[in-house]
């Protein structure tokens, strides 16, 4: 009886053990045998992440056996069977195959790569480790169709398919789903405001038009950096990183780098991280010289010293005032009609004379508090603040602008589950003491003192031709006398290093553009909000179909030095809505999605974006992937180009959403006059701009609309064995894009009183040459047409340059082919090619360029090995691009073919937790420009100490 009654207890006790909360002890580690920081381990409800050490502990419920699940971001989850109290567990975690790994933003969904249902690029925290570059956002250029932006040191943005300069309002970037675009620029300032080394969990990019989920403007893609929760990666870690750049206009110079993060679990339901960053670098300086011409920015012959209408690209104050007319002057001042007449260009001022300092610098500080009131992922409430602080150039549509003091920040309330998001957030800028290069050098040549009465530089110019002896019939004969004259009237002028200068300098630049200064006054904003569901779980998994939606108010305040509200108040909302449904068929290897979305803005009408794309998987193990896409993307016109409003120099820069036109007032001209009464500045100055086309011609470009793109994509992404112990993936794709409505700046000339070709394109008749405003006119002589009536003729012509669509269809197109192996089993290798161009059928007599500026072909490769020797790695980058054509307002010319190389060595200290690494960019290779106007790139090289990361 006795023994019964023991058998019975044991058994009781054995039940009891077996459906009790057991805890598991375990270590982490990664492919080297080092302990692995921040793994996810996963057991049930149960959710925890391991230490510094690699350590873990997770309470196992119920009956054994059980299992647990680890995983990491860019690595092959692992499952662990737990069969017995007490078992100790070991796990290695091994790092995927690029196309295995999970990714959200193509679907919104989780998904592996390989099965996306377009095309994406990722950068996951073994990828930041080991990047060769100067960060991880530098580092992002290396990924396969990835351009990036470089107007500056700290000034850096990126690119996919085409179709951008600086201003890139047509691609998206996100933090932890915030767009990061500037409220006053609406195109984001890369990573200036960004993430730092240490907070950056990894970077999702979508290539291509993503406006059915992503809303307006994700035009040509868009990019997502997603930062490590405080929940999984705890602690405290920092990077101090230094050393130079080199330049040949700036020399050798010193630079640093420091960032901190630190993040607390307070329990399984609060946890919280604080990040700041800071850098100081010298500027990449500009000097651009070479000659352009006004009106169209296209780089052409010439020098200062052999040129009447020299206007340098990095020069500032030759291109105001007009110009100035030999024969005008000669009429004016010295009552004499001189035999030939020229324009000349007053002389400016170099770029680095009119800097405060030479210094960029960016100071950046966030911090989230997050709460989860059932202990797990069901339900996440986020409080998240960034700011950030700094120094930087930008080169703008039409000048470029020295960023002093500007300030950026956002905030955000998020509340998010398995299911669902919803989203609100606050975003605003101050451009603080921010001023027009442009504007500055017009109003520092405008404060000319000269000897004689009238104090005037052309005057001087002209005293000065005369007394050095000019030919007055072959102005240019005796380049020599040029030089002399020039000399001569600058000699009156105030001179850059002067104390008078100086104090000048600081008046300009300190006062509002507006008020016959330099200074951008900008304290713009915008609210969002957005939210997301997912209803599969309420329709027992039968597929993925989502509904979303998002809110944005912009609120523009410049006081004039922007946009058009010195007098008034702007404010403009938009609103988008989408739905999108995902399913699988045929024992999961056909995957359909279809998803639309409608978006208005409230000075345009309703947008609709679909998306189609279908995936078929080949292969016993599915990893063969087939895909075909259409989608189409649209742009909203930015804030700039609706309500713009300034002169940097002698043109106007106008926004002509209707809203801005009807408040026009310049002189007495209005919306409808400049859209309406106004010439093509190209066909009236021909021989200024190397026009071909009919003269006179009278403008017939409408308020502007929204871009819209249609895109369809074939591609085809697989992963197969190549030996027993090592695979390789590939991933090829190609497209085809029309784009409608294309978005450019056209030069016009509007008079202030009068008409424009009131008569059309028809010769004059003897009645109409009766009427004295006829007569008195201008008519041109090769055509006997009217041009300009005598009102027309008499009154002042003003330029303006305005923000318009293009009647011209452009078609753009590429493939491109990415490999990732190992060589050897132990070398990482990764290639990959790009092929993109465009195409369009002129319509606009020639004066549409598209600022396409992008190489037709581009090669990339990467080479290295985590664990060459014992605690030592290594990566190299290389990048070939070619030659290109950059357009803007600004400028206009070609960039030569490069080739850059960055490479690093890094060494690991397991028992410091630590990593040195010591790299370089740029090296063996010459200096190399984005576009013209912006600063040389030359090299740099760093040693970092990353601890804890």
């Amino acid at each position: 009886m006795l023994k019964k009654q023991l058998l019975v207890i044991v058994f009781t006790l054995s039940a009891v053990v077996n459906f009790a909360q057991v805890k598991i002890n375990g270590v982490v580690y990664n492919e080297y045998l080092e302990p692995f920081y921040g793994a996810k381990v996963v057991s049930g409800s149960e959710t925890t992440a391991s230490n510094d050490n690699g350590e873990f502990i997770i309470t196992v419920n119920g009956s054994l056996p059980q299992t647990i699940t680890v995983s990491a971001f860019g690595h092959q989850s692992e499952i662990v069977e737990i069969t017995r109290v007490g078992q100790k567990v070991n796990v290695i975690l091994k790092e995927n195959l690029l196309l295995d790994q999970v990714v959200i933003s193509a679907s919104r969904v989780p998904e592996r790569i390989i099965e996306s249902p377009v095309t994406i690029e990722r950068f996951g925290l073994t990828d930041i480790r080991k990047t060769s570059a100067n960060s991880f956002y530098d580092g992002l250029v290396n990924l396969k169709g990835v351009q990036s932006r470089e107007t500056g040191y700290g000034f850096k943005s990126l690119n996919t398919k085409g179709f951008s300069d600086f201003a890139n309002s047509r691609f998206v970037q996100m933090v932890d789903g915030m767009d990061t675009a500037a409220p006053a620029l609406n195109f984001s300032a890369g990573n200036l405001s960004g993430v730092s080394d240490l907070d950056i969990n990894n970077v999702e990019i979508l290539p291509g038009a993503s406006s059915a989920l992503y809303g307006a403007n994700a035009y040509n893609g868009v990019l997502l950096m997603n930062t490590k929760s405080p929940f999984d990666f705890t602690g405290i870690s920092t990077l101090f990183k230094s050393g130079v750049t080199n330049q040949e206009l700036a020399g050798t110079n010193w630079f640093y780098d420091l960032s901190g993060r630190m993040a607390y679990k307070f329990s399984d339901a609060f946890a919280a991280k604080v990040n700041f960053s800071y850098f100081e670098a010298h500027e990449w300086l500009a000097n651009d010289t070479r000659n352009k011409l006004i009106d169209t920015g296209e780089i052409t012959d010439g020098t200062i010293d052999n040129r009447l209408n020299y206007d340098g690209i990095n020069t500032y104050g030759d291109e105001f005032n007009n110009s100035i007319s030999i024969q005008n002057i000669g009429v004016n001042f010295f009552n004499v009609l001189l035999p030939q007449d020229a324009r000349v260009y007053r002389t400016g001022i170099a770029e680095r004379d009119l800097l405060v300092d030479e210094k960029a610098k960016n100071l950046k500080f966030s911090a989230s508090f997050h709460y989860r009131p059932f202990e797990d992922e069901r339900l996440e409430l986020i409080f998240a603040t960034r700011l950030a602080r700094g120094n930087n150039l930008l080169q703008g549509n039409a000048s470029r602008f020295a960023q002093r003091n500007y300030s950026f920040g956002q905030s955000k309330l998020e509340v998010r589950g398995e299911n669902f998001y919803v989203r609100a957030y606050h975003t605003r800028n101050d451009a603080g003491d921010t001023y027009n290069l442009n504007a500055t050098g017009a109003a520092l040549t405008a404060r000319t003192q000269a000897t004689n009465l009238v104090g005037n530089w052309g005057v001087d110019y002209l005293i000065g031709l005369s007394d050095n002896g000019i030919d007055w019939n072959n102005l240019t004969a005796d380049f020599s006398i040029l030089q002399a004259a020039r000399a001569y009237a600058d000699s009156f002028t105030i001179q850059p290093g002067t104390p008078e200068f100086r104090e000048a300098f600081e008046d300009v630049r300190s006062t509002l553009i507006t008020e016959g200064g330099s200074k951008i006054y900008d304290k713009s904003s915008y609210i969002h909000a957005d939210g997301n569901y997912n209803f599969r779980s309420l329709l027992n998994d039968w597929a993925d179909v989502q509904i979303g939606g998002s809110f944005r108010q912009y609120n523009p305040d410049s006081r004039g030095t922007i946009f058009n509200d010195a007098t008034q108040t702007i404010r403009v909302e938009e609103y988008g809505v989408y739905s999108q449904i995902q399913k699988k068929f045929l024992d999961e290897r056909l995957k359909l999605t279809a998803s639309v979305r409608y978006d208005k803005s409230q000075n345009f009408d309703g947008n609709y974006s679909p998306r189609f794309a279908v995936n078929y998987a080949l292969g016993a193990d599915k990893n063969h992937i087939v895909r075909a896409s259409y989608q189409t993307g649209f742009r909203n016109p930015t804030i700039q180009e609706q309500y713009l409003f300034n002169q940097p120099g002698r043109k106007i820069n106008l926004g002509t959403s209707w809203d801005n036109l009807n408040s026009l007032d310049v002189q007495g001209i209005t919306g409808d006059d400049v859209l309406n009464n106004s010439l093509l500045t190209r066909t009236v100055f021909p021989d200024d701009t190397n026009y071909q086309g009919p003269r006179y011609q009278k403008s017939t470009y409408e308020a502007i609309v929204p871009e819209e793109v249609k895109t369809i994509e074939l591609g085809y992404r697989s992963m197969f064995p190549i030996t027993d112990t090592n695979n390789i993936s590939i991933d090829v794709n190609g497209f085809y894009s029309i784009h409608n409505d294309f978005v450019f700046f056209q030069d016009i000339l509007t008079p202030t009183a009068g008409q424009v070709l009131p008569f059309g394109n028809t010769p004059v008749t003897a009645a109409q040459l009766a009427d004295p405003n006829v007569a008195n006119g201008f008519i041109d002589p090769d055509t006997n047409i009217l041009v300009l009536d005598a009102q027309a003729l008499n009154s002042n012509l003003q330029e303006f340059n305005i923000v318009t669509n293009s009647k011209s269809v452009v078609n753009s197109y590429g493939a491109s082919i990415a490999i990732n192996t190992k060589l050897f089993s132990r070398f990482d290798l990764g290639l990959s090619y790009d092929y993109i161009d465009f195409s369009f059928d002129d319509k606009d007599l020639g004066l549409f360029d598209p600022n396409f500026n992008t190489p037709n072909h581009t090669f990339k490769a990467q080479l290295g090995n985590e664990n060459l020797f014992k605690n030592v790695g290594f990566n190299v980058n290389a990048r070939w691009l070619d030659k290109y054509r950059w357009v803007s307002t600004f400028v206009k010319g070609d960039v030569d073919a490069r080739t850059v190389i960055d490479a690093q060595v890094n060494y690991r200290i397991p028992a410091l937790k630590s990593r040195i690494k010591i790299g370089g960019t740029n090296l063996f290779g010459d200096e190399y420009f984005v576009a013209p106007g912006t600063g040389q790139i030359g090299q740099t090289y760093y040693i970092s100490w990353t601890i804890n990361d």
